[in-house]
């Protein structure tokens, strides 16, 4: 916490600038909710027509369009709290990851990757709070590439093709801001404000020559075409995060017919073990017990980890499983499993030689804080740090004619090194011991990081149960690199981000590769195919991106638990809309695509219900 006590600090410096009753208002908001925040239902009705449980970017969305109708009334549960002024600093988020916003879930141990984090495990960070994993992600705003839904729809996900989906990721949009887009493929009158960064470093015009040099395109992101090199595009307003509880809940809070209860964990769904359908949910707040019933349907939408989890404990899942934990078996489903995520390098600092880049020194004084409070500018409004992306081809691309990417190279406006308070080392889960060899002696060296990024991986984990407890952690095995070709895209990607940093357009600024090698890699070559291999099995981390453990499929699927109504097999009246559902990663980042499958099942659900 000592870079929130710093930050803090130099906030209290700039109130000498700011008139006294603005200051004001702007502390209360930084140690507490703000003064828009979204207030609480104490008294919870005995009966809705709508449950929905999980006020991230699926549910939120849920919450807004079933509200439209003033004859339908939603109770939303949230197991975290609002949101506060550090949630909103776009540069914070790393740091997010060591607050009580995240879940704060980690993986078993495993044999094939995280292999030098802590513990042998990988942090999976989860947003908990009203707006979830919106409220702790990076922000990137990518909508993944046209294959990847005409691929759901050809496993019989019907109406999920790419000409369905684009629609629903049109509604949501308010990309007003935004610069360098294809205006065919974007919108400006949603709720979800999308927009540049209103910081450029030097980095961005080279990272984009360099891809240029190299052939692609400098292309929009979310445009006609998939492969390319572009600015990021981030939900944002004004330069601060834009969450899903700031697109779809502040908004409505004051609708009559929706109920927000914060801080209530949901610990049940219930199930008629006769009729097999959904009748209510049971959950937990300020230690007590509460039990709602619904008329209409429960919306599950905590997420791919709490969903597959909750499910499980309300008799939905594999058989065998449930039995050996003492649940009684409602819905014999493959719950928990096809559970996919993006690994991501961001181990790796590019040196240079001026003080072009962004660190937590370098952005500890006044004025860079004083243009993010008054101006929405600044590097504060650097979505994570992550200026630039591009999405590209390897050798080993099987599709190599198609516009189809297997890598994504990410630009980052700083290194590993700059990390000196430890928030990003903290997200990663990477130990003081490697930080004190690689990184530490190179703490006064500007440097920049371009973060390989593995979009199609073969690699399947799975969730399961620990017990029967609902307030018990899952246990979660992410199988990462149990693939080799995962891995071996992987060191095409690294060496891909080191040909670009080291390329004609970045050599103004002299750049290179750290000689200080990574801990257990320490014997091989220095930026050799077996270095990185081992060093990817060390350091490697998540990118959050987890999806797939319900999946959606038709029922003569046997690895399907939705069908594309989102309809849970077997159990009447409840669905599932979040990245669960995902039969396959999209390759781009999956928020935004979270944010179009709450869109879509809302309208599914107003056609369910139409004549009632």
């Amino acid at each position: 916490m000592e870079l929130y006590a710093l930050f803090s600090a130099v906030l209290l410096i700039v109130s000498v600038h700011l008139c006294q009753s603005q200051f004001n208002g702007f502390f209360r908001s930084l140690f507490g909710a703000e003064e828009n925040s979204i207030g609480e239902n104490e008294d919870v009705l005995e009966e809705y027509d709508f449950v929905v449980i999980g006020a991230g970017s699926g549910g939120s969305v849920v919450a807004n369009r079933l509200t439209e109708n003033p004859s339908w009334s939603v109770l939303l549960l949230e197991a975290g709290k609002d949101e506060i002024f550090l949630t909103d600093v776009p540069l914070s988020a790393p740091i997010l990851s060591i607050t009580g916003y995240n879940w704060g879930y980690k993986s078993q141990k495993l044999t094939t990757a995280c292999l030098g984090l802590v513990d042998q495990r990988c942090h999976l960070p989860r947003g908990k709070g009203l707006g979830g994993t919106s409220i702790i992600n990076f922000m990137l705003y990518t909508r993944g590439n046209r294959r990847d839904f005409d691929m759901w729809e050809a496993m019989g996900n019907k109406g999920w093709g790419y000409k369905d989906v684009l629609y629903y990721f049109l509604k949501s949009e308010n990309c007003t801001l935004c610069r360098d887009i294809d205006e065919s493929y974007h919108a400006k009158s949603g709720d979800l404000h999308v927009e540049n960064a209103g910081f450029e470093s030097p980095l961005v015009k080279l990272f984009i020559e360099a891809g240029q040099q190299l052939g692609y395109r400098n292309n929009d992101p979310n445009g006609e075409y998939g492969l390319g090199f572009s600015r990021v595009q981030a939900t944002m307003k004004g330069g601060r995060r834009c969450s899903a509880a700031k697109a779809f809940l502040r908004p409505v809070a004051h609708r009559t017919n929706l109920h927000i209860s914060k801080e209530s964990r949901a610990t049940k769904i219930l199930i008629d073990p006769r009729s097999k359908r959904a009748f209510g949910v049971e959950f937990r707040r300020n230690k007590k017990n509460f039990r709602v019933k619904v008329r209409k349907e429960v919306i599950l939408s905590a997420g791919t980890i709490n969903s597959a989890q909750l499910l499980m404990l309300s008799g939905v899942g594999p058989k065998e499983h449930l039995e050996s934990k003492g649940i009684a078996v409602l819905s014999d489903l493959p719950v928990g499993f096809n559970l996919q995520d993006h690994m991501a390098m961001s181990a790796v600092p590019f040196l240079v030689n001026e003080s072009i880049t962004v660190s937590d020194l370098t952005v500890q004084n006044p004025v860079d804080i004083y243009n993010f409070l008054a101006r929405g500018k600044g590097p504060y409004t650097i979505p994570g740090g992550a200026e630039a992306l591009a999405f590209v081809k390897t050798k080993l691309a099987k599709d190599r004619n198609d516009d189809y990417p297997d890598i994504e190279l990410v630009l980052g406006a700083g290194g590993l090194n700059g990390d000196v308070f430890g928030g990003f080392r903290a997200l990663l889960g990477i130990p003081q011991s490697t930080f004190t060899k690689v990184y530490q002696p190179l703490i006064s060296r500007p440097s920049f990081s371009i973060v390989p990024v593995l979009l199609r991986p073969k690699s399947r984990g799975r969730v399961y149960l620990k017990d029967n407890n609902s307030f018990h952690w899952p246990l979660i095995d992410p199988n990462y690199f149990s693939e080799e070709d995962d891995l071996e895209t992987m060191v095409e990607g690294v060496k891909m981000a080191v040909s670009i940093a080291q390329s004609a357009p970045f050599k103004r600024y002299d750049t290179s590769l750290s000689e200080l090698p990574f801990p257990k890699c320490e014997h091989l070559a220095l930026n050799s195919d077996e270095y990185w291999r081992c060093s990817l099995r060390q350091l490697c981390a998540t990118l959050g991106h987890h999806v797939g453990t319900c999946k959606m499929g038709p029922k003569s699927d046997p690895t399907a638990v939705v069908d594309d109504q989102l309809r849970v097999h077997g159990i009447q009246n409840l669905r599932v809309v979040d990245g669960s559902i995902m039969p396959n990663v999209i390759a781009g980042h999956t928020n935004a695509v979270i944010f179009m499958i709450g869109e879509k099942a809302s309208d599914m659900i107003k056609e369910s219900w139409a004549g009632e």
